[in-house]
Formats: C-alpha cells, sequence, structure tokens
C-alpha cells in the first residue's frame, strides 16, 4: 500500500472534528511550502527570436501592404 492510500485510510478512521484540524494543518504546512520557496524570476528576453520561423521567405513590406489592404475590405 502506498504512503498515500495508507494516510488516506487512517485519516478517514478520524473523528469529523479530527480530520478538520488535520486539514487545516495541512492546508498550513502547504502554504508555507509554497510561500517559502520562491519562484524564478523570468525574463522577457527569453522569448527573442521565438517564432522567427513563421517569417522566412515574408517580405515585411509587402505584408504590411497586404494587412492595410484588407481593413478597406
Amino acid at each position: 500500500m502506498s504512503n498515500y492510500h495508507a494516510v488516506r485510510y487512517l485519516a478517514e478512521s478520524l473523528t469529523p472534528d479530527e480530520q478538520m484540524r488535520l486539514i487545516q494543518e495541512l492546508s498550513s504546512l502547504i502554504r508555507q511550502r509554497v510561500t517559502m520557496t520562491p519562484k524564478p524570476k523570468r525574463s522577457i528576453l527569453e522569448l527573442e527570436g521565438l517564432g522567427k520561423e513563421v517569417w522566412n521567405d515574408i517580405d515585411a513590406q509587402e505584408y504590411v501592404n497586404q494587412e492595410r489592404d484588407s481593413w478597406n475590405g
């Protein structure tokens, strides 16, 4: 039996008051872990060049002209 299943089985045998206490204590423990673990900062520069292959063989000015023409229907 896995640890999870063993703990769940034990938790089911607790009274409702004990289960609520367990939930509160586990929630508190998880919140502490989440706030203690700093999230790595990301930089917008990591996106540089992403999707550039989409624009291969496309003339930028021609594309802009086509877009502008499509606005006028």
